[in-house]
């Protein structure tokens, strides 16, 4: 039995204004490293076979897997988005899709160990929903008849509540589904207005109720801060509203206003846009609301009840990050499907191809559509585990780091300890003789601290873009 979340878990941050602001640039989010900006075309379809077929070849037995499906389609267009999505009312082209995304599974459900386990499966986009009854059904069945998911396998899927009702909630939980991430941003009207996404508390409310009356385990659902219009006093009667619905799990995003890299985000003025000084104080009132409310600070924008397995997770040493954030699973193995997915597998990271008439090209020749990726080489797994230690659980300790990769932690990262003692000396991280612990005042700023290992990053960085810390 887990005994309960020690105060301390509950209180692990700290608000730093003057913090924020000295270091409040852009950086990655570390949900793989290397980051996916350092995947190149020198990794392509025959690597991604021969990794897979490694995998099959050197396991010592059915090594567990986790699998994400990138359903692109969406109904209307929502200003802030940065998805790779496709926007249609037209389910013509959702059907097409699924006939190729089976043939990619069957392609890759080839190439693996039969009996490795599925323990985790998600439905990503754009909006999974778009679909029909029909398709998700269909999809669903070609996933269980080429892999074999365990008895308690987490299924979630993401969700627009305004294209969603209670019938829908009944049949994805016939089709398995446990775990359910609602897109909400802010209530206001004003907000909503600006951003083209007019949702009403009631149809959050009615999903909300559906799942749980369908015995969902876990919801989830996502805000953001920063979007055009976005006022102090109207955040928190947005706060004030999800923290009465209670979801177990809240994702706080910072919008990043980048219209030469977004299209829709064009039509965003930017003299809606709130101050800064306004956003900085939407975030930390929204810390303090949430933790208040008994919500648990995960790291990277992302809060959990107490009693959420990603909570207790933390406090176990156990949690793990992939490219759905945070997770309890991070001995899985992530096989994508469908366009601009990325996978992992092994010492290896992939991606698909990004529209829908190169997908279909390469799988019509029989091709996976793998485009680009990277293989680790030994300091990238090195690298790799610490900054995951750093992003998961604020705290790197140098023996075992040592111990797993057959380093001298001091000496094999001396620039980067040298790196960190500005950081040290403003508060962010404890840096003692065998560990870096990352400070309640730093973990707002954890990817600051991860990126001082980020050897490509030093290398490159004049060359990278990147979304804002904060």
């Amino acid at each position: 039995m887990t005994p309960p979340l020690p105060a301390s878990a509950l209180v692990g941050l700290a608000f730093d204004a003057d913090l924020v602001r000295k270091y409040d640039g852009f950086g990655p989010r570390y949900t793989s490293y290397p980051t996916a900006d350092r995947f190149t075309d020198a990794f392509g379809p025959e690597q991604l076979v021969s990794s897979l077929l490694g995998r099959r070849e050197t396991a010592s037995g059915p090594q567990p897997l986790s699998l994400y499906v990138h359903l692109p389609f969406c109904n209307t267009i929502c200003y802030y988005c940065a998805c790779n999505k496709v926007i249609t009312k037209d389910h013509g082209r959702s059907a097409k899709y699924i006939r190729y995304l089976g043939r990619e599974i069957g392609i890759v459900a080839g190439l693996i160990d039969a009996e490795s386990p599925v323990r985790q499966l998600h439905w990503g986009g754009g909006t999974p929903t778009f679909l029909s009854t029909e398709e998700m059904t269909e999809l669903t069945r070609l996933l269980r008849d080429h892999f074999r998911f365990a008895p308690d396998a987490e299924c979630s899927i993401e969700i627009d509540p305004r294209k969603v009702t209670a019938e829908t909630v009944v049949l994805l939980a016939e089709l398995g589904f446990n775990r359910m991430s609602l897109g909400v941003q802010d209530f206001d009207p004003a907000v909503q207005q600006a951003v083209n996404r007019i949702q009403s508390e009631a149809e959050t409310r009615l999903v909300l109720d559906a799942a749980r009356a369908n015995g969902f385990k876990s919801l989830n659902v996502d805000l953001i801060y920063g979007l055009p219009r976005q006022t102090v006093a109207g955040f928190a009667v947005t706060l004030d509203k999800i923290v009465e619905m209670a979801p177990d799990r809240i994702a706080l995003y910072s919008y990043a206003h980048v219209p030469h890299l977004f299209k829709p985000q064009r039509r965003i003025a930017e003299a809606d846009l709130p101050r800064p000084e306004d956003k900085l104080a939407i975030l930390e009132q929204t810390i303090h609301r949430l933790t208040a409310a008994g919500y648990v600070y995960i790291g990277m924008d992302h809060f959990a009840l107490g009693h959420d397995e990603l909570a207790l997770a933390q406090r176990r040493g156990t949690l793990q990050r992939n490219f759905q954030g945070y997770s309890t699973h991070g001995d899985c193995d992530l096989l994508a499907f469908g366009i601009s997915a990325i996978g992992k597998a092994g010492a290896t990271y992939s991606q698909n191809v990004r529209t829908l008439d190169e997908y279909y090209e390469r799988l019509d020749r029989g091709v996976l559509p793998c485009f680009r990726g990277i293989e680790l080489d030994a300091d990238d797994r090195v690298r790799r585990e610490v900054i995951g230690a750093l992003m998961c659980g604020s705290k790197v300790d140098f023996a075992a780091i040592s111990s797993a990769h057959g380093v001298e932690f001091n000496a094999y990262f001396a620039t980067e300890l040298d790196a960190l003692a500005p950081l040290a000396a403003d508060g962010l991280v404890e840096v003692g003789p065998e560990s870096i612990v990352v400070t309640p005042r730093g973990r707002l700023l954890m990817r600051t601290v991860a990126m001082t290992f980020d050897r490509h990053l030093r290398e490159q960085r004049e060359r990278a873009r990147y979304s804002r810390v904060i």
